[in-house]
């Protein structure tokens, strides 16, 4: 009875252990089960990162660098606001050279992204991970466009934006006729890329003008502007004028003054040769100083200044002399000085010329410069004049009769009458010399006078015109 019941207390424990030990290895299992659930979930919790920098990566990644298409594959570029400034006017080779800061932002619904997963609103892009727009000046010699940074923004509805700078070198036919009282305005034509319908559009907004002031040169206003008949041109109207000045003193001031030295310089006597020492050395003066002032000068254009001509190139003579080379050279420096200049040098050479000849005319009474004998026959006279009162006086010493000494006494008498004939003459021919010297004066003052007002009303008030869209055809 004793043995049953302690076989049967065995069997008991054995079945319990049993059953504790099936229970512990279930309980291990799910142990490790749950373990290696939370560890997938961490790791599926990594690999979901949610951080700015992430979604950067993330759109990175995708690389979209294509232009985004659309239906209708053209893509519209918002441009809110363009910098302007003008670098600088190169009137020798006519170009406007600019400088332009746009603001552009566009739509690529590739680059969004859901809130709910980032919650960000916006994201820094390398400017080279994506697509952007390439702008171009039209009517540009030379275009560079670069970038204002090296990153742009990213909203999350897929809106980009960022700045580009752009230089261009424009050519810009500027009216300088009206030199150096000039103005004129010129087109700065900013497009994109377009073909057949497709590529990309330009919608301007407003464009700000920014240091006016570069040099002689000043910007008096900007304006963005549509070509007629044509949405897909658009332009900025740039208004130029000229500080006249400084241009105004250093070429127009000299000549003015040169010529105002040589109308004075009538008050200068005709004897002694000084007025025309002096003209001569104004003439001299002037030349030299339009050889020096033929690099200051503007080009040559449509609108040529008035002050100066189409210096056109000429041929040399295949057998060249002194007077050819000096005719060559004159012609050379009248092409290069211009019209104004030109006429002030003709003014003066013609007052020296005349001056020359009046000198002349006062001492000679004769404008034929190849008379002959007159000096000679003077002289031959004086000296018998001389022969005689050499005589007359050694018979006065050898002779004391009355009847010589009143043949001494004519012979002085008609000596002292010729003197003064001569002088009486002398004087006639200077009075009309100065009559006649005074007569050109006034010509000289009225017509230079008219031609220095006509001259400067002409530079101030005519206006000369120029199509400057000849670029667009």
């Amino acid at each position: 009875m004793a043995h049953s019941f302690q076989c049967a207390v065995r069997t008991s424990r054995e079945v319990l252990q049993s059953e504790m030990l099936r229970f512990l290895t279930h309980s291990l299992w799910k142990v490790i089960f749950l373990l290696s659930f939370l560890k997938i979930g961490c790791g599926h919790a990594d690999s979901t990162c949610t951080t700015r920098r992430c979604l950067a990566e993330m759109l990175i990644s995708q690389s979209r660098l294509s232009q985004p298409q659309s239906e209708n594959c053209t893509q519209k570029i918002h441009v809110p606001f363009i910098e302007y400034q003008t670098l600088s006017v190169d009137t020798k080779n006519l170009r406007l050279i600019s400088w332009l800061q746009a603001a552009l932002a566009w739509t690529d619904p590739d680059l969004g992204w859901n809130t709910l997963v980032y919650p960000y609103n916006t994201v820094v892009l390398p400017v080279n991970t994506v697509w952007t727009p390439e702008l171009h000046v039209t009517n540009g010699i030379t275009t560079t466009m670069e970038h204002a940074s090296s990153d742009l923004l990213v909203n999350s509805n897929g809106t980009v934006k960022h700045n580009v700078i752009i230089k261009a070198e424009v050519n810009c036919q500027v009216n300088l006729f009206n030199y150096p009282f000039a103005s004129d305005k010129c087109p700065v034509a900013i497009q994109t890329w377009s073909k057949d319908g497709c590529g990309t559009e330009l919608v301007f907004g407003k464009v700000i003008l920014i240091d006016s002031n570069h040099g002689d040169w000043q910007t008096d206003s900007v304006a963005l502007q549509q070509h007629i008949g044509r949405e897909d041109r658009n332009y900025i109207l740039v208004g130029l004028s000229l500080n006249f000045l400084n241009p105004f003193i250093t070429l127009l001031l000299p000549s003015y003054l040169i010529i105002l030295a040589d109308v004075f310089s009538f008050s200068l006597s005709l004897e002694g040769g000084e007025r025309n020492s002096f003209k001569v050395t104004l003439v001299l003066s002037f030349t030299m100083f339009l050889i020096i002032l033929n690099d200051q000068l503007p080009g040559d254009s449509q609108c040529s200044p008035i002050i100066r001509q189409s210096a056109h190139k000429h041929t040399h003579s295949p057998y060249p002399s002194t007077a050819s080379q000096f005719t060559e050279s004159l012609n050379c420096l009248v092409r290069a000085a211009g019209i104004h200049f030109a006429v002030c040098l003709v003014l003066m050479v013609l007052s020296m010329l005349v001056s020359m000849m009046l000198t002349r005319l006062a001492k000679d009474s004769s404008l034929v410069f190849c008379s002959k004998g007159s000096v000679p026959e003077n002289t031959a006279h004086n000296d018998k004049k001389e022969d005689e009162e050499v005589k007359a006086d050694i018979s006065v010493v050898q002779l004391n009769s009355s009847e010589e000494y009143s043949r001494m006494l004519r012979k002085v008498f008609n000596f002292l009458e010729a003197i003064e004939a001569q002088t009486r003459k002398i004087e006639r021919n200077q009075m009309f010399a100065n009559k006649i010297d005074k007569t050109y004066y006034w010509c000289y003052l009225i017509l230079g006078s008219v031609y220095f007002f006509a001259m400067t009303y002409v530079m101030m008030n005519y206006k000369c015109t120029i199509n400057h869209f000849d670029f667009w055809y």
